[in-house]
């Protein structure tokens, strides 16, 4: 069972690589569309053949994977897994997380139709929400039920607002670098 927590482990990693990139590349083609032609429509094709590949060879194959492997552990020990309070909130962010997931594909297929409203300051925000998924599940598998659900809960809005923070300050460097 160790291979298999270690191959789930494993392809959350490259789920998480493929969403956090993923996202970056709709900043990148947002912010070609800025560009005058040809250099958009040559940019905007590019991030589509790239977007494309992330996506069917790398993200969703890896959240398949994740979800299989992660469903393997649970079916082999459900009674340990199942009446955990950890695992129950886990799953609720996995929930959430593959929300997260569909809803970015349909924003790829929103780039491809050249229909994507969403600035690319908007889009860093949303490239953060999958950094706080990461936090939460990380911290409730690895804390497991030493957690107390205060602290948890304050720390996950402590680094969400840490997040907006740097954001922010990111926004105001770029500005003032032209």
């Amino acid at each position: 069972m160790l291979y298999i927590k270690a191959l789930h482990i494993i392809f959350m990693v490259s789920w998480f690589a493929g969403l956090f990139y993923m996202v970056r590349l709709f900043i990148y083609f947002v912010e070609a569309s800025e560009q005058e032609e040809p250099k958009r429509s040559i940019l905007q094709e590019q991030f589509d053949i790239m977007q494309k590949r992330l996506w069917w060879i790398i993200t969703t194959p890896a959240m398949i994977l994740t979800v299989v492997f992660g469903t393997i552990m649970i079916v082999d020990q459900p009674a340990y897994y199942l009446s955990q309070p950890w695992m129950h909130m886990k799953l609720v962010f996995v929930g959430l997380l593959l929300i997260y997931h569909f809803y970015s594909q349909k924003m790829m297929k929103q780039c491809q139709r050249r229909t994507i409203r969403w600035t690319s300051g908007k889009l860093r925000l949303w490239n953060e929400v999958a950094t706080l998924f990461l936090v939460a599940i990380v911290f409730l598998v690895s804390m497991k039920n030493s957690l107390n659900w205060i602290y948890g809960t304050l720390g996950f809005f402590g680094v969400a607002i840490l997040l907006m923070i740097g954001i922010q300050l990111y926004k105001k460097l770029r500005k003032t670098r032209g």
